[in-house]
Parts: C-alpha cells; sequence; structure tokens
C-alpha cells in the first residue's frame, strides 16, 4: 500500500472552513425537499418555510445579543462586510452626515478591498490605522483619527491570519462617544469567544456560518436597530428590505443549528484547544530554529497559532506538510499561491525574509492532542528539507 495514502490525514486549518456538524446537516435536510417553499409566497408551502427563517432569525440573534429584526441572513461574510460598509457608507453621505472611513491594514480583504474601493469610485477619505507588532489597533489611535467628519470605522474582532483579539469593546466605546458608527468582521469568532453586540458596542457585525460547523454560502449580518444603511443589492424587498433576494431557508436554519452547536461547547472547547495550542507553541519554538510566534502570544484567539520562520517559503513549506498528510495554511485562505509576503505581516513590522515564511495552524473541535504532537514531530523535518533546498539551489 502506497505509504501516503496509508497515512493518517491531519486537518488544522479550521480558520479557512469547518466540518458541518451532523446535527447541522439534519436540521437542514427536510428544507431541500419537504419544507422547499419561498419564504416570501403567501401559500402554505411559503408559510411553511417563513415561519423556518423566522426562527432561524430568532436563535441567531439571541445568541449574539441580538433582536429578530436586526439580524440579516447573506452569502456569506464577505457580502456582509461589504453590505455593512456601503451601505453605510452611503447613507451617511446621503444624510449630508460625511465622508470620512477609518479601518486598519490588518483587516480581512472582504474590508480592506470594499474600503479601498469606496475610496477610488465613490471618494470616501480613508485613514488606515496602524497597528502593533502583535496586529493590534490602539484605541487611542482611533480616538485621535476620529474627524467631524468620519462616519464609520471597522476593525476585526479577532484576526484570521495571526490570530490577535483587537480591542473592540474600547474602540467601540471611543466610536460611541463620537457618535461614529462601528463595524466589526467577527467572521472567526464564534466557534471559539462569545460574540454579544451589545458587549462589543459594535453597531454593525459580520458572521459566516462555515466557520463555526455550518454551511458554507451562508453569512449574518447584524445591523442594529436604526442604523443608517442603504441596502446596495437591489431587488425585492427580502430580509426587511436589507438584502434583496429569495433567501435560502436551509442554510439560514442550518446557520441557526450551528449556532447552538457550538453555545453548547464554547467554553469547553476553548480551553481544551488552548492548552493544546500552548503545546505547539512550545514544541515548534523549542525544535525549529530561527521561528518566532506572529500576533499576540497571550490575547489571541484559543484555536490559533501562527508562526514566522526566517528564510524559507511558506508555500513550499505548506506543501511539504501537505505531502505528510498534515492540512495547515499559510494565511488567509483568500490568498493562497500570492508569492509575496501577507501585508498583515509587513504592517506589524516583520521583515520580508521572516514575512516570507509565514505558516498558519488552526484547530478545531475534532482536533486531538495526538494531531499536534504529530505536528511538533514533523515540522522541523519539514522546515529543514524546505531550507536545505533553497541552499542547494
Amino acid at each position: 500500500m502506497d505509504n501516503k495514502t496509508s497515512r493518517k490525514r491531519i486537518y488544522l486549518d479550521y480558520s479557512a472552513t469547518t466540518p458541518v456538524a451532523p446535527q447541522v446537516v439534519e436540521a437542514m435536510q427536510p428544507y431541500f425537499t419537504e419544507t422547499f417553499g419561498n419564504a416570501s409566497s403567501a401559500h402554505d408551502f411559503g408559510r411553511n418555510a417563513a415561519a423556518a427563517l423566522d426562527e432561524a432569525h430568532t436563535v441567531v440573534g439571541c445568541a449574539i445579543g441580538a433582536r429578530a429584526s436586526e439580524i440579516v441572513f447573506t452569502g456569506c461574510g464577505t457580502e456582509s462586510d461589504n453590505l455593512a460598509l456601503r451601505g453605510a457608507a452611503l447613507a451617511a453621505r446621503r444624510n449630508g452626515k460625511g465622508n470620512h472611513i477609518i479601518s486598519s491594514p490588518v483587516e480581512h480583504h472582504a474590508v480592506e478591498g470594499t474600503v479601498r474601493q469606496l475610496h477610488d469610485l465613490f471618494g470616501f477619505d480613508i485613514t488606515m490605522l496602524p497597528v502593533d507588532g502583535c496586529g493590534r489597533v490602539d484605541p487611542d489611535d482611533v480616538r485621535r483619527a476620529i474627524r467631524p467628519d468620519t462616519t464609520l470605522v471597522s476593525v476585526m474582532l479577532g484576526n484570521n491570519e495571526i490570530g490577535s483579539q483587537e480591542p473592540v469593546k474600547e474602540i467601540g466605546q471611543v466610536c460611541h462617544e463620537h457618535n461614529v458608527l462601528f463595524h466589526c468582521d467577527a467572521v472567526q469568532a464564534p466557534a471559539y469567544l462569545p460574540v454579544d453586540v451589545n458587549e462589543l458596542n459594535v453597531d454593525m457585525l459580520a458572521l459566516s456560518s462555515h466557520k463555526f460547523y455550518g454551511p458554507k454560502g451562508s453569512g449574518v449580518l447584524y445591523i442594529r436597530d436604526g442604523t443608517p444603511y442603504i441596502p446596495t443589492l437591489t431587488g425585492g424587498g427580502h430580509e426587511r428590505g436589507r438584502r434583496p433576494g429569495t433567501v435560502n431557508v436551509a442554510s439560514a436554519v442550518g446557520t441557526a443549528a450551528a449556532i447552538k452547536y457550538i453555545a453548547a461547547q464554547r467554553d469547553e472547547q476553548a480551553e481544551r484547544l488552548r492548552g493544546l495550542r500552548d503545546r505547539l507553541f512550545e514544541g515548534v519554538l523549542a525544535n525549529v530554529p530561527d521561528a518566532r510566534i506572529s500576533g499576540h502570544p497571550r490575547d489571541r484567539m484559543p484555536h490559533h497559532a501562527s508562526f514566522v520562520f526566517k528564510d524559507i517559503d511558506g508555500e513550499t513549506l505548506l506543501m511539504a506538510l501537505d505531502v505528510e498528510g498534515i492540512a495547515v495554511s499559510t494565511g488567509s485562505a483568500c490568498t493562497s499561491g500570492n508569492p509575496e509576503p501577507s501585508p498583515v505581516l509587513l504592517a506589524m513590522g516583520i521583515p520580508r525574509e521572516w514575512a516570507l515564511g509565514g505558516l498558519r495552524i488552526t484547530l478545531g473541535y475534532h482536533t486531538t492532542q495526538d494531531d499536534i504532537d504529530a505536528v511538533i514531530e514533523t515540522l522541523p523535518r519539514c522546515v529543514e528539507q524546505v531550507r536545505s533546498a533553497v541552499l542547494e539551489y
């Protein structure tokens, strides 16, 4: 038997996506074949679908401290970020409230790209805040950056590449002191951190179901009641007029089932994964020369380990680990294959010769101690192989 096919495959890329929980699949199944009506239809089939959709709004809202009326189902976290930023910015301009947006250079591309387009195509003035060596925004920098014409601030909760947690609660408080809207990309957080929109002081917040054991193609946008917002999709009046298009009821039901699934075990899993992550940190730093942790060593998501290795190509290292049956990432799954250093790592002041060697190892509910021990055993050998190949070349 081929050695590669007989080797256990280890998945450690949970920040890219998670497996759908069996309970979630079961909850979704009837809405593909039995309760398949359009939730906007007035007949019995439609009313049954609408009832399920209403329940999903309620469940998701309760899970994050929101009202059902404040929950909008979307197609993904990227769409949620796009709708929030454009919708709030354009509403502010229409209402004569200002033309200035504040964000950071370590945001997900869904935010960074939208902010850039609002500047390039719509003429909004943009301020990109500095970050420290751990990729964190200082709330005092937010305070200093706010101007009379500032309408919107966007800072993420947990960084997808480096795992650092941003001081979102404090940033939100600063925003509200100055009557500025605050948007937060919280896509990476719900399976591992509590997310409460009131505790976090946010006006808009984005989630993505497939990051917390739900289906792909299902996102959530929280919009606090009273927040000025223009829908940037046009069509029917679905989702209370905020996101036109026939709602994917099965995915909404699946998202609600997934958020119940994680709520029942999040605290226990977070504690378990934090221990495994720290074991991984210790093992890698003790056995791999010229290795550093990227991101904050403590104020980070409990499942997230990220490293930089000097004088090594992260993509080549990823493939070497893949040959060994270990699936990890170089950073954001959205930029895989890009030979340039991560802009997030560069924004943190990490030198290019280190930033090219970024590696992200993210744990999940199915990760075991044996999986971590296998990485600690295998990674040093792979790093040595990759470095040796570069020297020979």
